[in-house]
């Protein structure tokens, strides 16, 4: 067997909903949510496992008042037809209303080849069929159609966020009506607080698969996953069929827990996929969880079943090779 590479979490310290995307040009770019909620930063390696040694650029810095003014959550650098964009979500204030918080989707593009220079415009909200709580887009292209998935709040259904998808007309703005694909209603989906959000996509053996996190950040925090054929209609719910457990949680005899909020990547061979996600090292939180820093970026490679579907297994210790042999 050949073991392929290794890599020892956590990769990055006192980072929260990682982003990792492998470029064309064989670097990785790292982007996620920083201890102070007021910024955007990027880094740039050749591998995985240096991600935690390099200083980071910040791109943007929150705005004094206004809608981008608090709590920036989860960025995502995405390259669209030769251009830059970073998703992410910012609202006007760092208080609940309502009882959320009053986040909306933002974007900003870059059209200079190394997003870590160049000038970053923003472009402003991603609208939305209606105004409320949402973050976490993504983004992705299949058959040549741009797609944009994301968490919003309705009103009119208990709980923080939902899943939706909506074609895009170009990378800030939303083409035709938005759809809801899942719902927290699962017991693993509703400890603490009812969520499905932190939607990450990954499309392999005819498939399309869309990861995504609920319950509360704490260690109750887990991984939940939709499937879809790649030939149906990805804008109808009925396309999507919804695991009923949890496919990556907490494993308190390897020490890890409230997994979640994830993104895939590949291995520096581009042989195989990488898992990117965070988590703690210890239950023991002191006030509310959102703001405890200690949410680390761990890596851990995918394997497949027979069937074609991932196979994510469980969060690997700290400190410890994470191998893939074949």
């Amino acid at each position: 067997m050949n073991t392929c590479k290794t890599y020892k979490n956590p990769i990055v310290e006192q980072r929260a909903d990682p982003w990792v995307y492998k470029h064309w040009d064989g670097y990785y770019y790292f982007t996620a949510s920083v201890p102070e909620y007021d910024r955007l930063e990027i880094r740039r390696t050749k591998s995985i496992e240096e991600l935690g040694a390099v200083k980071g650029v910040t791109v943007w810095k929150k705005h004094a008042e206004g809608p981008m003014s608090a709590l920036i959550w989860a960025p995502e650098l995405h390259y669209i037809k030769g251009k830059w964009y970073i998703y992410f979500a910012a609202a006007n204030t760092d208080q609940p209303v309502n009882g959320t918080f009053n986040h909306r989707m933002f974007v900003i593009e870059n059209e200079n080849a190394n997003p870590m220079e160049g000038n970053w415009t923003e472009k402003g909200q991603v609208k939305t069929d209606w105004e409320s709580f949402s973050l976490d887009a993504t983004t992705f292209t299949h058959r040549d159609v741009l797609y944009y998935v994301w968490a919003q709040r309705d009103v009119d259904i208990k709980g923080n966020s939902n899943l939706y998808i909506a074609e895009m007309e170009n990378p800030w703005t939303i083409k035709g009506p938005q759809v809801m694909l899942s719902k927290p209603e699962l017991p693993w989906e509703t400890i603490g607080f009812w969520v499905n959000e932190g939607p990450a996509i990954l499309k392999r053996n005819g498939k399309i698969f869309m990861t995504y996190s609920g319950s509360a950040t704490d260690h109750n925090y887990c991984m939940g996953l939709l499937t879809a054929d790649e030939e149906s209609n990805l804008l109808d719910p009925k396309s999507w069929v919804k695991s009923q457990n949890p496919v990556f949680k907490s494993s308190p005899q390897n020490g890890q827990y409230g997994p979640g909020h994830n993104s895939f990547t590949v291995s520096e061979d581009n042989k195989e996929d990488v898992l990117i996600y965070h988590g703690r090292n210890y239950t023991d939180i002191k006030g509310d969880p959102l703001y405890d820093p200690n949410r680390h970026t761990r890596a851990q490679i995918i394997k497949w079943t027979e069937e074609g579907f991932p196979n994510f297994g469980v969060p690997v210790p700290d400190a410890e090779e994470v191998k893939s042999e074949r």
